[in-house]
């Protein structure tokens, strides 16, 4: 069964940096598209970012330039650089495979306030 835990999600100051991580269980990641989505109260989940087995990656407007993302094919994770922080930057972060529709993690938290 497939599984994926994000962590590294905390309270930052505008401006401030945070690393998301994803680790993956029951799948392959190296040959998987792989996605971070952010959702807020009362919202449904969006699309951030994406990286293909490829290696081509493809950034949401809002953060393009800010955010990073990476991964580690021999510890099957992925990982979300964030610099340069911004408010509207808040929310819960999800990895996700990008063909499987079932599979969400619990989500890390992003605060980004003063």
């Amino acid at each position: 069964q497939v599984q994926l835990v994000e962590s590294g999600g905390g309270l930052v100051q505008p401006g401030g940096s945070l690393r998301l991580s994803c680790e993956a269980s029951g799948i392959d990641i190296k040959i998987e598209t792989m996605n971070w989505y952010r959702q807020r109260p009362g919202k449904e989940r969006e699309l951030v970012v994406g990286l293909t087995s490829g290696g081509s990656a493809y950034y949401d407007d809002s953060v393009k330039g800010r955010f990073t993302i990476s991964r580690d094919n021999a510890k099957n994770m992925v990982y979300l650089q964030m610099n340069s922080l911004k408010p509207e930057d808040t929310g819960v972060y999800y990895c996700k495979v990008r063909r499987l529709d079932n599979y969400w993690g619990q989500g890390t938290q992003v605060t980004v306030s003063s």
